[in-house]
């Protein structure tokens, strides 16, 4: 495994993440999901994502039990605020400074541990003053119970008004965790320049598209039994954009490219991610503990020139980069 800095801060993360959005508390049984955890830890992976609204808290829960008995000073521990989470009342999602404080704390009691290395606002929350959210956020650094602050699909202009007001009350500002795959390339006209300049790195998910870049949809063909793309409690519907037959003609076409260089689709994927700029670890999850290795063969691979322009030839024209998709809801979702 190898680990890269986050932003401008002292913290190393692993490149490869492990997040249980999907999957933990709701796709995989329990036992499973720890499997799948421990498969992680045994592949050098120290960095874990969640946040309290996967399973409707379940799944922090799932991965705190599953880290029971680790030694909390080699994890990095990351989870997230914004959406609904409990019986959904008017203050149950959001960043209002109510909200924040008390999701840090039933996040902490989830997760079995006094901090984590990073608290994330999920979403731009436009019904609370951006002045608010920050205030809660530096008093929760303050505290101890969080060490560094970031975000997730917030907009350059949104991403640099934070972290102006990070940096006015003394703390640190250093991650975004965006979408972004061969695909999905929204982040790289307007966040990506933003965030290289103020010193903040991306923490990508969806690397592998949401399973489409491994290669196992065939254009026109079935899906396959047991896949994200038969699963109607979630996963169906956040894959289906990708799955139209042009798209995997176009994925079809990279098979000779992860040949050539003795990687699987999967990890080609991932190993392009980790190839971009202000990228410092791609987001996996997996429902069996086998596909953590697979994952991981990722780690430390570089791609270079030739074989970058090879796959923008091939999926370069189906890659959706419209910087305006990068968004948050208008009201608090509910």
């Amino acid at each position: 495994m190898e680990f890269r800095y986050l932003g401008n801060s002292g913290l190393k993360i692993s490149e490869i993440t492990y997040g249980n959005w999907l999957t933990h508390g709701s796709q995989v049984e329990n036992e499973i999901a720890t499997q799948c955890v421990h498969a992680a830890l045994d592949a050098g992976i120290t960095t874990f994502d969640t946040a309290d609204v996967y399973a409707n808290t379940r799944a922090e829960s799932v991965l705190g039990e599953a880290l029971r008995g680790q030694r909390r000073e080699s994890l990095e521990i990351f989870t997230k605020v914004y959406h609904p989470t409990g019986p959904r009342g008017h203050n149950d999602s959001g960043l209002s400074r109510k909200h924040i404080m008390e999701s840090i704390n039933g996040s902490l009691s989830r997760l079995g541990t006094d901090y984590v290395d990073l608290y994330q606002a999920h979403r731009y929350d436009f019904e609370t003053p951006l002045a608010e959210t920050m205030q809660a956020f530096a008093d929760i650094v303050r505290q101890g119970k969080a060490l560094y602050i970031g975000v997730s699909e917030w907009t350059a202009d949104q991403i640099r008004a934070g972290h102006a007001l990070a940096k006015d009350l003394g703390f640190q500002l250093i991650s975004s965790q965006p979408q972004y795959n061969m695909l999905w390339r929204v982040i790289e006209a307007e966040v990506v320049p933003t965030c290289v300049e103020l010193g903040i790195s991306q923490i990508v998910w969806s690397p592998i598209a949401q399973g489409v870049l491994t290669g196992k949809y065939a254009p026109g063909g079935e899906l396959p039994p047991g896949s994200r793309a038969t699963d109607e409690r979630g996963g169906a519907e956040t894959i289906k954009r990708y799955l139209t037959d042009e798209i995997l003609t176009g994925v079809k076409s990279l098979e000779p490219i992860a040949a050539d260089l003795g990687l699987t689709m999967a990890q080609l994927a991932i190993a392009w991610v980790l190839s971009q700029e202000n990228v410092a670890s791609a987001l996996v999850g997996a429902s069996r503990p086998e596909q953590i290795a697979d994952n991981v063969g990722a780690a430390g691979v570089t791609l270079d020139a030739e074989v970058l322009a090879r796959i923008d030839d091939a999926l370069g024209h189906l890659a959706v980069t419209d910087p305006s998709l990068t968004k948050s809801p208008a009201t608090r979702p509910s």
